[in-house]
Formats: C-alpha cells, sequence, structure tokens
C-alpha cells in the first residue's frame, strides 16, 4: 500500500492536480511515399463514405463511387509497396540462413537484391508497355482514360525500383542485409 501512495505522489504536482508531457513527436522516419498514399487513403476513404451514404441512407447509390474507389486501391497499394521496400518489410524467408554458411548467406542475399531490382525495372517497362496500348482507352463510368490509374501503378514501380536500389546499396556497405540477421529488422523499427 505504501508504494501504491508514493508512486501515486510521483505523478502528482505540487498543485495536487496530474501533469503529463507528451513525448515530441518525430516524423522524419516518414518518406514523402508516405504522405501521398495517406492522401490517397483518406481520398478512398471520402470515396467510399460516399458511396455507403448515398446507398444506404438516400437509397440511391452514386455508381461513380464503386469505379473510383477501386482505383484509389490500386494507386495506393502500388505507392505503399514502394514503402515495404523503402522498409526492408515484405515478406521474406530467413529461417534457410540460420542454416547456410555464411558467404553462401551473403552470396544469395546479393543475388536477391539484383533480383529484386531487375524485377521492379522489367515490371516498370512492361507497365509502360501497357499505357501505350490502353492507356488512352476510357474508364467504365467516367470519361477518364484510364492511363491516369496506369501511371500511379508506373509511378509505384518506379518508387520500388528506386527504393530497392537504396536498399541494396545499404546492405552492400553495412555487409549483411536482414535476410542474413533479421534481427536488425526489430531494432530498426524500434
Amino acid at each position: 500500500m505504501e508504494n501504491a501512495e508514493t508512486k501515486q505522489e510521483h505523478v502528482l504536482g505540487e498543485d495536487g492536480q496530474f501533469h503529463v508531457e507528451d513525448a515530441p513527436i518525430d516524423l522524419s522516419g516518414h518518406g514523402w511515399e508516405d504522405w501521398l498514399a495517406l492522401a490517397l487513403f483518406w481520398i478512398l476513404a471520402v470515396v467510399v463514405f460516399i458511396q455507403f451514404f448515398t446507398r444506404y441512407a438516400l437509397n440511391d447509390s452514386a455508381g461513380w463511387t464503386e469505379e473510383i474507389a477501386r482505383y484509389l486501391l490500386i494507386s495506393m497499394v502500388f505507392i505503399g509497396a514502394s514503402i515495404s521496400v523503402r522498409k526492408n518489410s515484405h515478406i521474406q524467408v530467413d529461417v534457410f540462413y540460420r542454416f547456410m554458411p555464411r558467404p553462401m548467406g551473403r552470396a544469395l542475399s546479393t543475388a536477391i537484391d539484383v533480383f529484386r531490382t531487375v524485377f521492379f525495372g522489367y515490371a516498370i517497362w512492361l507497365t509502360w508497355v501497357l499505357i501505350g496500348k490502353i492507356g488512352s482507352s476510357r474508364m467504365a463510368v467516367i470519361d477518364w482514360p484510364i492511363g491516369i490509374v496506369y501511371s500511379f501503378v508506373m509511378f509505384g514501380f518506379v518508387m520500388m525500383f528506386y527504393r530497392s536500389i537504396m536498399v541494396a546499396i545499404e546492405n552492400w556497405r553495412r555487409g549483411y542485409s536482414v535476410l542474413e540477421r533479421p534481427e536488425i529488422a526489430i531494432t530498426e523499427t524500434l
């Protein structure tokens, strides 16, 4: 009982009131694509709310909301995927690295960095070709070109490509990757 009373006296100020100071907010860990994804998320939330409200409150669904919500979700996913590449937090299997000899693990990790970067580069090219073929087609409900949506997809791949190069360079400088030492992923995020 005495312990609880001393704790209570410790959190109370001289005037008998509870005083709390918030920790400073640090937004330096967020890239600009985080903010773009957040903006797309809130635009999506507004569109889905309009869809819900017109469908259930007004009993007259706005037809454009479903299509726009779908395209906003697609855009948000590809921009969000670049955030995962930057944070190096995609799903990965690292148990094999526990049983491999260290040089073999390092070589495989480097190969994965190269393969990932090449894959994103190839995806950029494929998306560019797709935009060239169907980019001027019109959306079903709104009379906008579908190339707008695929431009967001291509931009997401460009950001993933750029971020994968940055992650690979960081892994090469450091001498190991998250695959080889998964515990660094935990300490980097805390």
